[in-house]
């Protein structure tokens, strides 16, 4: 079996500690092949530490070595790679969000079926043993027809002090598109992909553009911050559920804590950790899971479902389509609270 040639558009911190190393483990069908950074003294070194053969001096050149792509620039730069991969047939697993807008989503998929390329979304989330376990529990009617789902995804005071994080320009936004995304996501795919119909959202930046602040995760320009760190939503779907989703790098709390639970007519369940909530033989049942050790690592199962489906054997998880409706959302959730009213996704 001939294996998968893969490049990498962006050797930051998400490619050289997440995908390069995972494409690395699968080794008998995919070859990493070619990278590609505007630094072009980063993308040299990346190659040495990986010993990837070629560093392309323009990402348009990087497809002519390989059948596919795994693209880990700023969110701005998604779209624009992305399309011109597709277009010259190379398969593409682009980092989250997908894209900044809704159009520029929409004009990706376009691109990769017009040229019967692959496309994909880093939403890694998904591949996390509690998360399947919530999957299968909702598919086998564990909960019932669900109801309500309530999202955290909440960080004290570590707004990312490194890379373009906090740049709007070239990330479109903060912690919603960030951090958030991976478990709006999360909601929409165990909830098996309901159609929203309103969004009510409110977006914050006050604490970080504050003086003076104490942040783990190291210094920042809080003249210059002009991101979200904290955001809150309320969203509606045409099957009559609800979501409550809050979001932030830098809330007063106690302490980081990511929650999604679903409430359903029958039981309910928390994913991280995963439990399941039910009533049975007059009385009330709480069930917890023992994650075995040794899980393969989700970043690991994300490469291999991509190279998979590259290669013809397995079926993308993670759906362009999918992906697009979680860029809707959070310009849905920007839009409202720019307007300070509701939006109607109908």
């Amino acid at each position: 079996m001939s294996r998968l040639k893969m490049g990498v558009i962006g050797v930051g911190g998400i490619a050289q500690d997440r995908h390069i190393p995972s494409f690395q483990l699968l080794a008998d069908k995919v070859s990493l092949t070619a990278v590609h950074d505007v630094d072009q003294s980063r993308a040299e070194r990346a190659a040495r530490k990986f010993d990837i053969p070629h560093v392309a001096d323009d990402y348009q050149d990087l497809f002519e070595k390989v059948d596919a792509v795994t693209v880990c620039t700023p969110n701005k730069f998604h779209a624009e790679i992305a399309i011109a991969a597709l277009e010259a047939g190379v398969h593409v697993l682009v980092e989250k969000p997908m894209a900044i807008t809704t159009d520029e989503c929409q004009r990706m998929i376009q691109a990769s079926e017009k040229n019967g390329a692959l496309l994909s979304v880093a939403y890694h989330y998904r591949y996390t043993p509690e998360a399947e376990l919530a999957k299968q529990a909702v598919k086998n009617k564990e909960i019932g027809d669900p109801l309500v789902t309530r999202v955290q995804a909440m960080r004290r005071r570590k707004v990312p002090g490194w890379g373009v994080f906090t740049n709007k320009d070239l990330q479109g936004g903060g912690s919603l598109i960030d951090f958030g995304c991976h478990l709006l996501d999360l909601a929409l795919w165990l909830l098996d992909d309901p159609k929203p119909v309103e969004v009510m959202g409110r977006t914050y930046d006050r604490l970080s553009k504050t003086p003076g602040q104490v942040n783990d995760w190291g210094a920042f320009d809080h003249e210059s911050f002009n991101v979200d760190d904290h955001v809150t939503s309320y969203i509606t779907f045409d099957n009559g559920l609800s979501m409550q989703f809050e979001c932030s790098w830098a809330a007063n709390i106690k302490e980081d804590h990511t929650t999604l639970s679903i409430s359903g007519v029958d039981g309910g369940l928390s994913v991280y950790p995963f439990e399941l909530y039910q009533a049975k033989y007059g009385a009330l049942f709480d069930s917890t899971a023992k994650i075995r050790e040794g899980e393969p690592d989700p970043g690991l199962l994300q490469a291999k479902n991509f190279v998979d489906s590259c290669l013809g054997e397995a079926k993308l998880v993670v759906k362009p389509e999918q992906a697009l409706k979680v860029t809707r959302l959070m310009e849905a959730i920007y839009e409202s609270s720019e307007k300070g009213t509701s939006i109607s996704l109908k």
